[in-house]
């Protein structure tokens, strides 16, 4: 795995997401791994094509009551 090194960032940021990591019970360094992956991941325009194409394979029209379908399910 990669490594990176941040220079010269504020003490008031490091401060915050120190705290922040704390109050999630994580470390520094996870806390910082899960917020690149995130930045890293599909920007809105790709979540949006995603969606659009997930919705694609919905087909149109009133779909079924999933509480109805549920509980036939559960009596089987």
């Amino acid at each position: 795995m990669a490594q990176v090194l941040i220079r010269n960032l504020d003490d008031s940021v490091l401060r915050s997401l120190k705290e922040r990591a704390a109050a999630e019970g994580k470390s520094l360094e996870q806390l910082l791994r899960e917020i690149v992956s995130r930045a890293a991941g599909p920007d809105k325009a790709r979540r949006l094509e995603l969606a659009d194409r997930i919705r694609a394979l919905t087909p149109p029209g009133r779909q079924p009551d999933s509480t109805r379908l549920l509980r036939q399910d559960r009596r089987r």
